[in-house]
């Protein structure tokens, strides 16, 4: 579906907690309006919009019907994702979803297979590697800053969203967890920098069988946990390079964010891909030998980032603006799925305790530019 001059019309379905992230970028981007809320708690989409200035509000049909909409933002949980994506399709509007695709490779398979068949689009989170700070690490990989990226390391460990989140069962339950709810932002940004992944291995474990809910009005109920809550894990990529990460929610020690890549003339630590932007340094290597006990002082530069900080939205606005020039968006839904097919390898590794093949390939990854920016009116 072509979109016509002047803002694109977008819709949400899914008034929890992410929608005001992004409910509160995407009403201030010039490009795009949004038009109407949906939610199967109507009230809920309702506070919504008054909240953020949205003119309509109400069940999910109110936004699949409206013919002033051309994409939908897909905000609902992972089990349903690829159900409420095709609605969306069947409504024939485009959709951005939030990651996962999907949780199995059979049903986002299907996915895109008929948004193909619709000439649609489908863009999958997260589009914070779209932010300045990782795609201003990825242009300086590119021109050589690091020499030839060797090897990445990457953490996240906290004690879990339990202790901030209202009714974060479905982050213990399948299709989420650690990996899956957090990997996707960690594998998206190794993925822009090394290319397609080509084999996983992994070990995984249990902390607990069950968590209990601190806040909110569910505070003190137990509910079960279903997939593993500490991965290490270990990923080759096709083209070259390797990595080694861990995704935990079983430590009370906070260490997130860390994304470490090395190359042959220097290490380039990166911003959180959970965030859009941050500090980028590169230190390099010793040009004199160290000699106890004097100090071990190392070069370290710090790379200016590029570009316009903005949050959540932005991968909807490149669509958009992609759609409207007729050319490919960054966020596509075939990069989601080898995101997807590459964190449910991860299970299986980490289930049979081997390496596992991921299937699934990409062409090389697009970027954004480093005069991208979401508040200018460009249709």
């Amino acid at each position: 579906m072509a979109i016509g001059n002047g803002p694109v019309g977008v819709g949400i379905i899914g008034a929890g907690n992410i929608s005001d992230q992004y409910l509160s970028n995407l009403t201030t981007f010039p490009d795009v309006r949004v038009l109407a809320i949906g939610d199967l708690l109507e009230e809920r989409a309702r506070a919504q919009a008054e909240k953020y200035g949205v003119p309509r509000a109400g069940g999910v049909e109110l936004v699949l019907n409206d013919p002033e909409i051309d994409i939908v933002v897909n905000l609902t949980i992972p089990a349903v994702h690829v159900e409420v994506s095709e609605a969306i399709l069947a409504a024939g509007k485009h959709v951005w979803t939030e990651k996962p695709i999907g949780v199995s490779r059979d049903e986002s398979l299907r996915l895109l297979q008929k948004a193909d068949a619709a000439g649609l689009r489908v863009g999958v989170a997260p589009d914070t590697v779209l932010g300045p700070g990782v795609q201003t690490a990825k242009r300086a990989i590119a021109r050589g800053d690091i020499g030839r990226p060797l090897f990445a390391q990457t953490t996240f460990q906290w004690q879990g969203p339990e202790i901030f989140h209202p009714n974060p069962a479905f982050l213990y339950a399948k299709g989420a967890g650690p990996l899956l709810d957090m990997g996707p932002y960690y594998v998206s940004a190794l993925v822009h920098v090394f290319g397609p992944v080509a084999a996983v291995a992994a070990l995984g474990l249990q902390g607990s069988p069950t968590r209990t809910v601190q806040v909110g009005e569910l505070a003190g109920q137990e509910f079960p946990v279903e997939i593993p809550s500490t991965l290490s894990v270990l990923m080759d990529f096709e083209q070259g390079g390797q990595a080694q990460s861990l995704y935990s929610t079983d430590s009370p020690l906070l260490r997130t964010g860390i994304v470490e890549i090395t190359g042959t003339e220097g290490t380039i630590v990166i911003p959180d891909p959970n965030t859009f932007g941050g500090e980028i340094t590169i230190t390099r290597p010793l040009t004199q030998a160290f000699v106890p006990p004097a100090p071990m002082t190392q070069q370290v530069v710090d790379v200016v980032q590029e570009g316009v900080l903005s949050g959540r939205g932005v991968g909807l606005l490149d669509m958009a603006r992609s759609i409207a020039a007729d050319r490919p968006h960054v966020a596509t839904g075939e990069f989601g799925y080898h995101v997807l097919d590459t964190l449910l390898s991860i299970e299986e590794a980490a289930e049979s305790r081997s390496f596992v093949q991921v299937a699934s390939t990409i062409d090389e990854v697009g970027s954004l530019d480093a005069d991208f920016d979401p508040f200018e009116a460009t249709l």
